[in-house]
């Protein structure tokens, strides 16, 4: 069992796997025959994997994460006998519970939660201490503030260069700017992460790859420029902001608190947390996972964000459908919803001797109709004008498969419909939520925003990631939290 009593289903096992390849080659390996010494305990699982050699692979997961730890030469992570291995144990009935965990398997969890408390407890201090120490070991609070001010100054040398570029833009006339090339974004975007301001770099690079979408394209560009000039332009008056409003660009400029001050210095969140669904985004350099929670107390949505190198899966895979009792403390944000994870809190065990929980169906998160979702994201759009999407669960939704007007979600409650994002086609397996629905309605989560709805899981009544059909999972960037 995890931390929350509860075993894990199969989908919400290969929703970890880094591809598809490894989905296929895990699922060959969740069956008793390749394992032994096998077994289960305080959050971790274990087993040893038969190969190629005379020498077992030496397999374990902390499911606190999770991570993973194989004796096998794969880069992948997880590999395929974690994969297997979790399969196994989500199927009941080939990992049974063990008093402790070899000593193998156990070192490897025990230094691991170790680090973390040793990691948790220093950057906890070092946030409280206001960042960089002295060599004696003292915050240097003034050192901070003047870096703080030499970073808003470059900042803002930053902004009023590329002010410069935009009107030289458009001084020039838009129809031109699919003839400049990339190159001359991608200097830009680089002298603005040189000026410290890396939201404002990402933008750029946006505008960059507009003249090559397609037809329409220099509208889309006039848009992007203008909101753009906006950021620029309220980046120059952030003292005469409203809060909420000035915390929206500071975060887009790429003005953010750091994790560690985060926890140290904000207030956290409790709740159960369900996970409504997960999307990675992959650069060929880096890939972001996303993975949107709702508390099932306050309501509220959060997204966490990790990176991994290329090739390499980001360590926080928390699959879809599993509810965690944590804290998260949300960023500053005009609507706060990207969140660092905190503390976890394991259910406490039941009175007395008693057998195992059974396992619970992963619940169904209620919806809202499509008049509240848009006026969901229409609140959000009010207190951060960059805003792209803004995730919400939609309930008694019906998929229609697309025509001249492409792919809708009609609710036949309200009479209302809304488009499926138009880049969603070949992204996610639309079918498949077809096939879910089977023609009635259905409860879907995912981003709705100025360009219509990315779906993302639904429900039947399980949860199901609404993978691409290619396996990858990526679907539509929806803006940056």
């Amino acid at each position: 069992m995890n931390a929350q009593g509860e075993r894990w289903t199969a989908e919400q096992v290969l929703a970890l796997a880094p591809d598809a390849a490894s989905r296929k080659a895990g699922g060959k390996l969740a069956a008793p025959g390749p394992w032994s010494g096998a077994g289960a305990h305080g959050g971790g699982v274990w087993g040893l994997c038969a190969g190629s050699g005379g020498k077992p692979y030496q397999t374990v997961v902390d499911l606190d994460g999770p991570a993973y730890r194989c004796s096998c030469p794969s880069r992948k992570f997880p590999c395929k006998h974690a994969l297997g291995l979790l399969l196994l144990w989500a199927g009941g009935g080939g990992v049974p519970e063990a008093e402790g965990p070899p000593d193998w398997a156990g070192e490897w969890l025990a230094g691991r939660r170790e680090r973390a408390a040793r990691e948790a407890s220093g950057a906890a201090a070092e946030a409280a201490g206001g960042g960089r120490k002295e060599p004696g070991g003292v915050a240097d609070p003034q050192a901070a503030r003047r870096r703080a001010e030499r970073r808003a100054q470059r900042i803002a040398a930053g902004a009023s260069e590329l002010e410069q570029r935009l009107a030289d833009l458009l001084r020039d006339g838009l129809a031109g700017a699919d003839r400049s090339g990339y190159a001359v974004w991608e200097e830009t975007a680089a002298r603005m992460v040189d000026a410290q301001a890396p939201g404002l770099g990402a933008r750029v690079r946006e505008l960059g790859a507009i003249p090559s979408s397609g037809p329409g394209w220099p509208g889309r560009l006039l848009e992007e420029c203008a909101l753009l000039h906006l950021l620029n332009q309220g980046y120059a008056r952030l003292d005469r902001l409203p809060e909420a409003l000035a915390a929206a660009t500071r975060s887009r400029v790429g003005l953010t608190t750091t994790t560690a001050e985060l926890l140290a210095s904000g207030a956290a969140v409790r709740d159960r947390w369900l996970v409504l669904g997960r999307r990675d985004d992959s650069d060929g350099r880096l890939t972001t996972r996303r993975i949107w929670l709702r508390g099932q107390d306050t309501g509220r949505i959060a997204l966490l964000l990790s990176f991994g190198a290329a090739g390499h899966s980001p360590e926080l895979a928390l699959p879809v459908g599993v509810v965690l009792d944590a804290d998260l403390t949300y960023y500053p944000a005009g609507r706060p919803l990207r969140a660092a994870l905190g503390t976890r809190h394991p259910d406490p065990p039941p009175p007395g001797p008693a057998a195992p929980p059974a396992q619970p169906a992963p619940p169904v998160p209620p919806g809202s109709d499509i008049p509240t979702a848009l006026a969901a994201y229409g609140d959000a759009l009010r207190e951060d004008p960059w805003l792209d999407a803004w995730p919400v669960v939609l309930s008694g939704v019906t998929p229609i498969p697309g025509g001249e007007d492409g792919w809708q979600l009609a609710d036949t409650r309200t009479g209302a419909a809304l488009p499926i994002d138009p880049r969603c086609a070949g992204r996610t397996d639309l079918w498949q939520l077809t096939a879910v629905s089977g023609g009635g309605p259905v409860t879907v989560f995912g981003e709705c925003g100025h360009r219509g709805f990315a779906p993302l899981t639904t429900w039947d009544p399980a949860p199901v990631p609404l993978r691409s059909p290619s396996g990858a999972g990526s679907t539509p960037h929806g803006g940056m939290p």
